[in-house]
């Protein structure tokens, strides 16, 4: 069997796209999957894949040059004939696998010079030189890599000018892990959430909008489910609606989902950043799987699905009147609110899903010689 080996320096073992799409696609398909990871929470089999913790850093520096360093010992011990990395900071340890070697992929999740700009922990007069560096750092060094994978369509136009060998493979949700989740009797006023909570992923505007509604629909709900920074949060600015929402921080896909069965619309209000309006989001197309009528941002990628498809309501991402009008009317409007959740359940199973993706992936390692 091919030993083939994914590395992540700051990714959780359990990471969607890394561990239950392409982990366990690769190991279906007979081969011989490890994952080496710093997540401090030791070694484990898991799906027959075998995960290699070196441990967590405290803080960002560390984890930049010491957890990297770990993890190519660690890539080096396992000695695979394919090595398949996650975060731009491991460039340089996929470059030392090359010297050995190896044949190396590197799976870009992000335009990483377009998030440079809207990182909060870099100061703002820095961001477009370090982005600027970044671009010119990853233009000498993206084509000695075997492959690229990348996570949106958009990203090719950058990406495909770095290296011949070049495949988009999108972050689809997995169908049947997502079945148990489907309903067409939701029966409250509940919203659903899951992914990170921050206002440039819209939870400013959704609490201005939750006021707004609160006023015609009293016992509405919204389940906040994944990571938030406390300290970003006015409770002063919540204390009107603190009754009709709960953030519950990170769990995992499946635990955080149970809170979908009541609701009746899932929310992915991004504010249009240049990062955001060239991809995709995730959960829209899982909210789609499970038969949740979706309100998102009218940003044109998003509108080519949902609007076409009448999957939801597409809206400004910064009118709260905007998004609250969308909300009610879902809500009011339970046959439409059943159409739009058949419409996109449907266009999830025909398009929309990983099994499509997962063949992307394979082939690529086939072209490989993997």
């Amino acid at each position: 069997m091919i030993k083939v080996c994914h590395l992540s320096s700051a990714h959780h073992r359990f990471d969607t796209r890394i561990f239950h799409k392409q982990c366990q696609s690769l190991a279906s398909d007979n081969r011989l999957v490890s994952l080496v990871i710093a997540d401090g929470l030791g070694n484990e089999n898991k799906d027959n894949i075998s995960i290699y913790d070196v441990g967590k850093q405290k803080n960002r520096f560390k984890r930049i040059f010491k957890t990297t360093n770990d993890v190519y010992k660690k890539a080096l011990e396992l000695n695979c004939e394919i090595y398949h990395f996650h975060d731009p900071e491991l460039i340089r340890i996929g470059l030392k696998l090359k010297k050995e070697g190896k044949k190396v992929i590197f799976d870009i999740h992000e335009n990483i010079a377009l998030q440079i700009l809207t990182k909060e922990y870099i100061p703002k007069i820095l961001r477009k030189i370090i982005s600027k560096i970044y671009r010119l750092y990853e233009t000498k060094k993206l084509k000695k890599f075997d492959a690229l994978i990348i996570a949106e369509h958009s990203y090719k136009e950058y990406y495909s000018s770095l290296n011949k060998n070049l495949v988009t493979v999108l972050n689809m949700p997995k169908i049947d892990h997502l079945k148990e989740f489907y309903s067409v009797k939701r029966l409250k006023n509940e919203i659903f959430y899951i992914g990170g909570i921050s206002n440039n992923r819209g939870f400013d505007v959704l609490i201005q909008s939750l006021k707004i509604l609160k006023q015609k629909i009293p016992d509405i709900f919204v389940h906040f489910i994944g990571p938030f920074v406390e300290n970003f949060i006015d409770n002063k600015n919540l204390s009107e609606v603190k009754g009709n929402f709960k953030l519950y921080g990170i769990m995992p896909l499946n635990k955080g989902l149970k809170y979908s069965k009541n609701s009746k619309i899932g929310l992915s209000i991004l504010k249009p950043i240049k990062n955001y309006t060239q991809s995709y989001s995730t959960k829209i197309f899982e909210y789609m799987a499970i038969g949740l009528p979706v309100v998102t941002s009218n940003f044109k990628l998003y509108k080519d699905i949902i609007d076409k498809n009448y999957c939801g309501i597409c809206v400004d991402p910064e009118n709260p009147n905007e998004i609250a009008k969308a909300i009610e009317f879902i809500l009011t409007n339970p046959e439409k609110a059943k159409e739009m959740g058949q419409n996109g359940s449907r266009l999830v199973k025909e398009k929309y899903n990983w099994t499509n993706e997962e063949l992307k992936l394979i082939n690529i390692y086939k072209k490989l010689g993997c």
